[in-house]
């Protein structure tokens, strides 16, 4: 591996726009994008950024994901009725087989880095 090979996170890298799969959005029309600035030759293990805009929907983690929310504020709601709110600044691990409910309240944008065991 040379220097060249460091993966820097630049934001011009290609984003990926979607919305959440319609069986599991609950509210409003959280557009989504994604800049993947890194993925492991086996595709086990990426880096890059996450943006929402406001509104609900179904999660199921599959992945172990490091998040490091840059600006706005979201909700993540646990099966059991928990909630912890997400802000700027805030860093976390959401471990693979986590499910509930992500709730963007405020435009948010975080790091984040995955790992698919």
């Amino acid at each position: 591996m040379l220097i060249k090979d460091i993966a820097d996170f630049v934001y011009n890298a290609p984003a990926e726009r979607y919305l959440p799969r319609p069986e599991r959005l609950i509210s409003g029309h959280p557009e989504q994008s994604a800049h993947n600035q890194f993925c492991s030759a086996n595709g086990q293990f990426n880096a890059g950024v996450w943006e929402s805009e406001p509104g609900r929907w179904q999660v199921v983690y599959t992945e172990d994901e490091y998040c490091e929310i840059l600006s706005g504020q979201s909700l993540i709601h646990d099966q059991n009725g928990h909630v912890k709110v997400v802000q700027a600044g805030d860093r976390f691990v959401i471990p693979a087989g986590f499910t509930g409910i992500w709730e963007v309240v405020t435009t948010c944008k975080k790091v984040y880095v995955t790992f698919q065991a």
